[in-house]
């Protein structure tokens, strides 16, 4: 049915004004305002039980740390006494150190490590020590993933690829920058590894009966991965996402932030799809690992794993890392 001329003009007069109240209504520029309203968004999501990631929510340094100080806060983590290692589920046990991670996935076919600590010391006490304690075998380590760039996570990849012939994972992008210009370079970490397998978004590692989905989430590193894998507890079989890079240690770039944005979202759509339900972290002040271990030692069998979070959680995780990823790129934007 054609509407009669009043009411086409009456129509055309609401689009009208419809369009220029838009146009009349800039894009909401960044301010102190739209910092505490991210914030706020944060820590809704958050809720009782996410607040460590909130610490993103803290304003970040413009600049990257001199040398000197990179080294000093560099030797203090390094220094805290080790956890003991744990196991977490039945095919996935922790071998790392207090500050940073280490995660060894067993497999029909051998061993899937997952980032190498800060050094060849750490390499061969926490994760050849570690994996012993725990009844694993250092010597089935076939693949060495390693999340991102950092020394803290290929610190120890050299030892390991080169005693036990184990290839080193890592994205293209990330060989490139150890290859290049390192973002962080101490000798308190070494040189990276040699180039070994690179991989792209989307790509997977299969070892026997496990295959890992590799994503890769630009922000921390533009080449950042956080792998997506199977774990089982009890009996039943749960959908894990390790978050390959987390902290907003790379000065003012919003560009890189707005990447960090864009990578929370689309790993969100990921964990909804796949119902994904347990959210790890190279970092146990992230993913609370220690405390969960720790109740793990102390349980019951039969008790409910405190790794599994559910996929509402996980997606309120990545909620609080991309509302805080926003307030940051603001506060920056108005500098």
């Amino acid at each position: 049915m054609v509407p009669s001329l009043p009411l086409k003009t009456a129509a055309l007069a609401a689009v009208a004004a419809l369009v220029q109240g838009c146009a009349q209504t800039p894009a909401q520029q960044p301010s102190d305002a739209t910092v505490a309203a991210h914030v706020a968004a944060a820590t809704r999501s958050a809720g009782s039980d996410l607040g460590a990631l909130l610490m993103l929510c803290k304003p970040a340094p413009a600049t990257r740390p001199q040398q000197a100080e990179l080294d000093s806060g560099l030797n203090a983590l390094i220094n805290k006494p080790a956890p003991p290692p744990g196991k977490a589920f039945d095919n996935l046990y922790f071998v790392g150190a207090d500050w940073v991670s280490a995660w060894a996935i067993k497999t029909s076919d051998g061993i899937i490590l997952i980032d190498a600590l800060n050094n060849q010391v750490e390499a061969s006490a926490l994760i050849e020590g570690g994996m012993r304690k725990l009844g694993l075998d250092p010597t089935q380590i076939k693949y060495v993933l390693v999340t991102h760039g950092h020394g803290d996570h290929y610190g120890g990849a050299p030892y390991l690829a080169q005693k036990y012939r184990a290839r080193v994972v890592m994205s293209d992008t990330d060989w490139t920058m150890t290859e290049t210009k390192l973002e962080f370079a101490t000798p308190i970490w070494g040189a990276p590894p040699k180039r070994d397998i690179s991989v792209k978004d989307g790509d997977r590692l299969t070892l026997g009966d496990t295959t890992l989905t590799l994503y890769v989430t630009p922000g921390h590193t533009m080449g950042t991965i956080s792998p997506v894998f199977d774990v089982g507890s009890g009996g039943q079989k749960h959908r894990a996402m390790l978050w390959g890079g987390t902290s907003f240690n790379f000065g003012k770039d919003v560009p890189r932030l707005d990447s960090y944005i864009d990578s929370t979202r689309r790993m969100g759509t990921v964990v909804s799809a796949q119902k994904i339900d347990v959210m790890l972290s190279n970092h146990s002040n992230v993913d609370g690992s220690q405390a969960k271990l720790a109740a793990l030692r102390q349980q019951p069998a039969a008790q409910a794993n405190p790794f599994v979070m559910g996929t509402p959680a996980v997606e309120r995780a990545l909620s609080v890392m991309g509302e805080c990823a926003q307030a940051q790129r603001d506060r920056f934007a108005m500098q």
